[in-house]
C-alpha cells in the first residue's frame, strides 16, 4: 500500500445518523465511508491530497443501545451570520433554555473498525508536494497519536480512539454475507454554491465482516 494506510479506530459509543429519521436519531449498523474519511482527515489533511476509503473491517459485533440526549431544535443560519459580519444589526444567538429538547437516540455501543484507505493527489498540490511526503507525515502522525482535532464517531460527544494498524486483521466479527441495506456513501458538493448538495447512497453488504467500498454503484 504505497499511498495507503490501515487505521484501527474504537470507542464506547457511535452514532451514524440515518437521514430518513427526521426527529429521533437512529444509527446505521456501522460506520459510513464518509465518516471513516472524516476520521482520516482529522488525523491528517492537506489541500493537495484526498482520502479515499477502500475497505472497512468490522472487528466487534454490532450492538445497539438507546439513550436520551439534549439537542437544540433550531440553528443559527449561515446567511444570518454573514449578514452580521457585513454590519447588519440582528440577533444570531440561541437561547439554550428555550431551544434545548430531549430526544431519543439509537446508538451503537462498543465499536471497533479497521479502516483501509489510500490518498490521491489533487490539483491543489504544489510543486513540493508528493505522495512520499504525505505518506511519511501520515505514518508519523499515526504512530505519535497526533490529530488536528479529536476524531469522532458521527457526533462529537462520541470520540474515536485511533492507532496505526500494521497488518491485515486475521479475523473479523462476522462470517459469511450480511446485507446492511442502503447506506450513505458521501455528499456531492459539486454544485454547493447553488445549494445543490446531493447525497449519494450505495448498497452496503458485509462479506466476512468486511465492507468493500471500491467499485460500488452509487445512487443519487
Amino acid at each position: 500500500m504505497p499511498q495507503g494506510v490501515r487505521v484501527r479506530v474504537w470507542g464506547p459509543y457511535a452514532l451514524f445518523t440515518r437521514p430518513e429519521m427526521k426527529v429521533e436519531r437512529c444509527s446505521y449498523d456501522m460506520i459510513t465511508p464518509s465518516a471513516a474519511r472524516g476520521i482520516l482527515e482529522a488525523i491528517y489533511w492537506h489541500p493537495g491530497m484526498r482520502w479515499v476509503v477502500d475497505r472497512i473491517f468490522v472487528m466487534k459485533p454490532i450492538q445497539f443501545t438507546s439513550v436520551r440526549r439534549n439537542e437544540v431544535k433550531s440553528k443559527v443560519l449561515g446567511t444570518a451570520a454573514l449578514q452580521v459580519m457585513n454590519g447588519a444589526d440582528r440577533e444570531i444567538s440561541l437561547n439554550a433554555q428555550n431551544e434545548i429538547v430531549q430526544r431519543a437516540s439509537l446508538l451503537l455501543q462498543d465499536v471497533e473498525y479497521v479502516i483501509e484507505a489510500h490518498f490521491e493527489m489533487t490539483e491543489r498540490a504544489s510543486a513540493s508536494d508528493n505522495p512520499g511526503k504525505f505518506k511519511d507525515i501520515t505514518m508519523r502522525r499515526l504512530r505519535r497519536g497526533e490529530c488536528y482535532h479529536m476524531p469522532y464517531f458521527g457526533c462529537r460527544e462520541f470520540p474515536a480512539n485511533f492507532a496505526l494498524c500494521e497488518e491485515l486483521p486475521e479475523r473479523t466479527a462476522y462470517e459469511g454475507e450480511r446485507d446492511l441495506g442502503f447506506m450513505l456513501y458521501d455528499l456531492d458538493y459539486s454544485d454547493a454554491e447553488g445549494g445543490g448538495i446531493v447525497p449519494m447512497f450505495f448498497r452496503a453488504v458485509l462479506h466476512d465482516g468486511i465492507l468493500d467500498v471500491r467499485g460500488q454503484e452509487v445512487l443519487r
